[in-house]
């Protein structure tokens, strides 16, 4: 950039002003001519209503006099060359006019103009110079009248001064405290797991903008892992999203970890890492509205993830004790859902931040009155986001708003906000940019040719816009605001940073309608030259960007409908721009805290530009706006609120259970199957030592032979007390989920014969496999179906699942319950505060059966009973929070703990017994119980059993909004459930390579 191209941009703007004026003024002139000779054809108008049209039409001369008065472009590009710059900047252009002078009527009114501005800051300066000098001289005076009474008063100064300074001392309030709510111990060695699902997550290049997935949520929980991982106490950060194998997106998105900061030796610290885990189709790269289907397979995979995690620390700086997760915080929806099953399943605390609410979404849909609420959900799956929602909001510990009106209006709960301190620059005045006498100058970023270009003048202020191309982002309201404001205009210039695009065809819908309408109105309001829209800019050019708006005095605005929180706001103030933002969201707290711009109306055009210029043309208010924000963007940095956040949960974790998931140890193994083949170690002991190497018979054999005897004897006699039941033994899981029932609910006879046909599958690995029992049955109808079959007995399996998932025991260990996961799903259980009040909200039900974790009540005959989440929702108003399943073939619901189910109990035993979960295979029916739909998802394996479900729950009583994944790989459908149909389905899965040891 040339020396003198600032002043040169200056000068131009001011001839561009005058020609825009006086082109106007003369078409005005013409036209009063016009009108002139056309009135002398008329009638002479009434001398009253003559004098009525003079006073209005002085008033409008008065107003526009006093309005200019008050501000001119031309009076804002005066004041900024003869302060901005000094008079041999001036005089070297004014020579360069001189040298290139010609004909053109404009180099000479340029050349004219310079040399008045040239000589009125001569003239200023000559002022100052001599405004100076007279406060020199009355200095002098004063201290020559001092010198000259100091006999008179000698010690009187002295005096004043130290009572002076001892007042101060005294009237200064010394602010002290040694209260630290998180303390930076390095012996605490934290696990923190973050999850943001949807989107492209990345450390570095961040692609923002380049979907509406991918937007000011991704940067933050990647800043907000590293933050953390800085944080003395923290060992390990781990942020879980989905792995992308897709060809459509980069390679980078398919790696299984990414480090985002590495590991500090002054503190131990393992580091920050991005953990990309296997989710939904892997060729191809879907939106987070397509994603609810594949939420259980990503929860599996974090689930494995983090175990593994727990144990490998544990070993590291536990002492080999689990190093559980300190807390995990689900952001948006989908993660928050993620979130609180793992929650659930580790006993671990859950936080949430929503960043945008499905709720508020669907009512300013709603209002908008385009789409019906059907279309709404469809093209949105918005109920299914809500529900995930009120699940993460029922789970969570902690909610971390963005707003106040978030707080108020929509969560309910309390937490102050984040943002991010980027590297603040230096004052950055246009000196720093053309100063000829600096040896090293810097080198002009690309981003700031690529967005100049674009502009005739590129020495204006700076207008910067920065979002998504989303019509919820209101770019054209700005634009337009712009377009129909001529003071504005012939002011600033307007950049759209509108992420990155190569053709907006091949774009979404809605971003490809923003962009085409931006083109549009560019077109309409002729802006060419005044807006600039590049195509591309990568991540580390957003602070050059916003630097380069800096440099020329602009302003930063965001003018969304609705703005969570309003990260860029944050981003804009640490590089000094004042901001104009939308009043609807997070921008008003964020105003409140570092008082350095202006709130508006975003659906008011008017309101926008006036806002705008008054920040641009007042140069007072921009410098304390930027003075402002400069001040208190510390009170956003990140060290200061991971010390918040940390201390938040530190206090949330007080009131948490602290028993976490243990996993069994694996014990020895049973006597009787140590001892299988122990006839075969015989022979081997035979073999090895009845003969000495000298050939001679060994005397130590028939002792040997006389263990071995009582071994096999002792064996055969506890066959029978020891049996195989010994989980931590177990290579693999059956569980039979079978729903089977007949038309009055209770158990169908066919029920017994599919679970003996099950376990007959298993044949000679019968000892390598668990069976699991898990059904909507209470423990004592689960006994008496099993006590009055002869196919199948009680002890057969390892573990019984009942009651919808709300009870456990193990029948290897005399039907004992696991009291871990007792304490794991009575958390926040209302127990008998929930007894009464279903019978009043659901309809025509009784209470039959009740235990300590579940009220199961009866369905009268013909009676038609609510949807589960209208019922659901009914007692979250009340403060409870439940469970709710259909089963018995919709004659029985059962009220369960928010935390119990059957899928969540299959997930604890598979943590809890070291067994994978990709080697769990379930057996269910074609239909089943309201809970059908849960036990499809995640990682293991599904054999749908035909004909074996007569009567059932789910069609009658099925979610709002029910989306089951259409991956089949991991789904098998047998032909009935004989012992032939069964391994025919077993089988399949081996040819498919999907289990490659059944």
């Amino acid at each position: 950039m040339g020396e003198n191209e600032w002043v040169n941009g200056y000068l131009e703007a001011i001839l561009d002003i005058g020609s825009a004026r006086n082109g106007k003024r003369d078409a005005e002139s013409s036209d009063r001519s016009s009108k002139k000779k056309t009135s002398s054809t008329r009638k002479k108008v009434d001398e009253e209503e003559m004098l009525m049209l003079l006073k209005l039409e002085k008033i409008e001369m008065e107003k526009h006099k006093e309005d200019r008065l008050q501000f001119t472009p031309t009076r804002y590009f005066v004041e900024e060359v003869i302060n901005g710059f000094d008079e041999a900047d001036l005089h070297r252009t004014w020579v360069k006019m001189i040298a290139t002078r010609n004909s053109r009527h404009r180099n000479n009114r340029l050349e004219n103009m310079c040399w008045r501005i040239w000589h009125l800051s001569r003239r200023k300066k000559q002022i100052a110079w001599d405004a100076a000098r007279k406060l020199v001289h009355r200095r002098f005076e004063r201290e020559k009248a001092a010198k000259d009474l100091s006999d008179l008063s000698e010690g009187e100064s002295h005096r004043e001064k130290g009572e002076y300074s001892s007042n101060l001392t005294d009237d200064i309030t010394r602010i002290s405290s040694n209260t630290q709510l998180w303390s930076d111990d390095k012996s605490r060695q934290l696990y923190i797991v973050l999850i943001s699902l949807h989107g492209l997550v990345r450390g570095e290049n961040m692609e923002l903008g380049r979907d509406s997935d991918t937007g000011g949520q991704v940067k933050y929980v990647v800043e907000l892992a590293r933050a953390l991982a800085n944080m003395e106490g923290v060992h390990r950060v781990d942020l879980l999203t989905r792995q992308i194998t897709s060809p459509e997106v980069d390679h980078t998105y398919g790696e299984p970890i990414e480090m985002l900061s590495c590991p500090s030796d002054g503190f131990g610290s393992c580091g920050a890492y991005i953990v990309r885990i296997p989710c939904g189709p892997s060729d191809r790269y879907i939106a987070k509205e397509s994603l609810w289907p594949h939420i259980p397979e990503f929860v599996d995979g974090a689930l494995t993830h983090v175990v593994h995690m727990a144990r490998a620390l544990g070993e590291e700086v536990n002492a080999g004790k689990l190093a559980w997760p300190y807390v995990i915080h689900g952001h948006y929806a989908d993660a928050g859902e993620v979130a609180a099953r793992l929650s659930a399943v580790l006993n671990v605390p859950m936080v949430l931040t929503g960043h945008s609410l499905g709720r508020n979404k669907l009512e300013q849909l709603l209002q908008q009155g385009r789409l019906t609420r059907e279309d709404i959900n469809t093209t949105y799956k918005i109920m299914r986001r809500i529900e995930a929602e009120e699940l993460g909001l029922d789970s969570a510990e902690m909610v971390v708003t963005s707003t106040k009106q978030e707080i108020e209006e929509q969560w309910g709960m309390d937490f102050s906000s984040v943002a991010e301190q980027l590297s603040l620059d230096s004052e950055g005045d246009l000196k720093s940019m053309i100063d000829t006498h600096r040896i090293h100058k810097r080198p002009i970023p690309s981003i700031w040719s690529e967005i100049m270009r674009f502009f005739s003048n590129p020495h204006k202020p700076m207008i910067l816009a920065l979002s998504r191309p989303d019509p919820k982002k209101n770019i054209t309201t700005l634009l337009k605001a712009f377009g129909e404001c001529q003071a504005l205009r012939e002011l600033a210039n307007l950049t759209l940073i509108l992420g990155n695009r190569d053709d907006i065809e091949e774009m979404s819908n809605s971003s490809s309608s923003v962009l085409t309408t931006v083109l549009k109105l560019v077109d309409k309001y002729d802006l060419y030259g005044h807006v600039a829209y590049p195509k591309h800019h990568k991540q580390p050019d957003v602070p050059e960007i916003y630097r380069l708006a800096a440099k020329t005095k602009g302003v930063f605005i965001n003018p969304a409908l609705v703005e969570p929180f309003g990260l860029t706001l944050i981003e804009a103030a640490a590089y000094g721009l004042p901001i104009v933002a939308t009043k609807n969201g997070g921008p008003v707290d964020i105003l409140k805290v570092l008082n350095n711009g202006l709130l508006v109306d975003p659906h008011d055009q008017k309101a926008i530009s006036d806002a705008l210029l008054k920040l641009v043309a007042d140069k007072n208010l921009w410098q304390d706006c930027r003075r402002n924000g400069l001040k208190n963007i510390h009170k956003f940095s990140w060290p200061e609120h991971c010390r918040n956040y940390l201390s938040h949960i530190e206090h949330c974790r007080i009131y948490h259970p602290t028993n976490h998931l243990s996993v069994m140890p694996i014990p020895e193994e049973p006597l009787s199957e140590s001892l299988r083949g122990v006839e075969d170690l015989s022979l081997k002991f035979s073999i090895d030592v009845d003969v000495k190497a000298n050939g001679e018979p060994d005397p130590a054999a028939s002792s040997q032979q006389k263990i071995i005897d009582v071994l096999l004897k002792k064996a055969t006699s506890v066959r029978k007390s020891v049996n195989i039941y010994c989980p931590g033994r177990r290579q693999r899981l059956y569980v039979i989920a079978v729903d089977s029932y007949n038309s009055n609910g209770c158990p169908a006879e066919e029920l017994p014969l599919i679970i003996k046909n099950v376990m007959q599958v298993s044949g000679s690995k019968s000892s390598e496999i668990g069976f699991v029992l898990s059904t909507g049955l209470s423990l004592q109808e689960t006994k008496e179906m099993l006590g009055s079959s002869s196919h199948v007995k009680l002890e057969d399996f390892d573990a019984l699942v009942c009651s919808s998932g709300s009870e456990m025991c193990y029948p290897w260990r005399d039907l004992a319950v696991d009291e871990d996961y007792e304490s794991h799903v009575e958390y926040r259980w209302p127990g008998e505060n929930v007894r009464s009040i279903v019978t009043r909200l659901a309809n025509d039900v009784q209470l039959s059966r009740c235990s300590s974790r579940c009220y199961s009540y009866s369905i009268k005959s013909g009676a038609k009973a609510q949807k589960i989440d209208d019922l659901r929702q009914r007692l979250r108003m009340r403060g409870l929070r439940c469970n709710l399943v259909y089963t018995h073939a919709a004659s029985r619901l059962n009220v369960i703990p928010l935390f119990a189910s059957r899928a969540q109990a299959l997930r604890y035993l598979s943590v809890r017994w070291s067994i994978e979960l990709r080697k769990v295979i379930l057996f269910t029916g074609e239909r089943g119980d309201s809970d059908y739909e849960d036990l499809l998802g995640g990682v293991h394996k599904t054999v749908i059993l035909r004909d074996s479900v007569a009567s059932c729950s789910e069609d009658d009583f099925k979610k709002d909004e029910t989306i089951i994944s259409q991956d089949n790989t991991k789904v098998a459908v047998a032909g009935g459930f004989e012992v032939h149909d069964i391994s025919k389905a077993l089988d399949s899965f081996s040819e498919s390579n999907v289990i490659h040891d059944i």
